[in-house]
């Protein structure tokens, strides 16, 4: 009998993208999955309970590997908040590309919307705190619940903007997905302007190149 492996949590997630792109499919069950790749099944769950918490890592990892790549950059420390967020967006996005196929099976297997969304649920966590440290400036409303409010549109809206570009980057078929580099440089320009009360130059420009591309969300 072959000896079992030492698993790591990377180890599963790397084994459970190759099943499902090898297979078109998830696999039938945590046994037969731990039984194809050599491994004990209790070793699963000390990472996971299910399936479902194991995608929603996968894009945790596409986040976490993001951060530690800008946090190796001594440029992205002295950036202010507008090219740190672009900063962000290219990286992730040069990860998703490097695991596109998994990325849209993930995402584009299910027509459950509310499923899809809930795969990102660790993601928007992460993210959407990411954004709230980022000391983006807006107006001072100086009112404490009124700040509050603020602060959650703040972070709501940048994760349905993430969400955006997300499903653009899913369509996009123009070469090394340049459009997609557009729509970024386009989309968090706009949205800074919008917060420095700034918007009629940019948000013409977005708009424009939204309706050229027939833009429809449905992720």
């Amino acid at each position: 009998m072959a000896k079992k492996k030492v698993i790591k949590q990377i180890d599963l997630i790397k084994f459970y993208m190759d099943y499902v792109l090898t297979h078109d499919k998830k696999p039938k069950s945590v046994y037969a999955f731990a039984k194809d790749n050599n491994f004990e099944e209790q070793k699963f769950y000390e990472f996971f309970n299910s399936f479902e918490l194991l995608e929603q890592s996968i894009f945790k990892v596409f986040f976490d590997n993001t951060i530690n790549v800008l946090h190796k950059s001594e440029d992205y420390h002295s950036f202010d908040s507008r090219n740190k967020l672009l900063s962000f967006y290219f990286t992730f996005f040069e990860i998703l590309t490097a695991n596109r196929s998994y990325v849209i099976h993930a995402l584009k297997s299910d027509k459950n919307q509310l499923k899809s969304l809930k795969t990102l649920s660790v993601l928007r966590k992460s993210f959407t705190s990411y954004v709230s440290e980022l000391d983006i400036k807006t107006i001072d409303l100086k009112q404490e619940k009124l700040e509050k409010i603020k602060n959650k549109s703040l972070t709501e809206s940048a994760w349905f903007q993430l969400l955006m570009t997300l499903k653009f980057w899913m369509d996009d078929t123009s070469p090394s997905f340049e459009k997609t580099d557009i729509f970024i440089e386009k989309s968090v320009q706009t949205s800074f302007d919008l917060i420095d009360t700034t918007p009629f130059k940019s948000l013409f420009d977005f708009g424009k190149f939204i309706y050229k591309e027939k833009f429809k969300m449905d992720l």
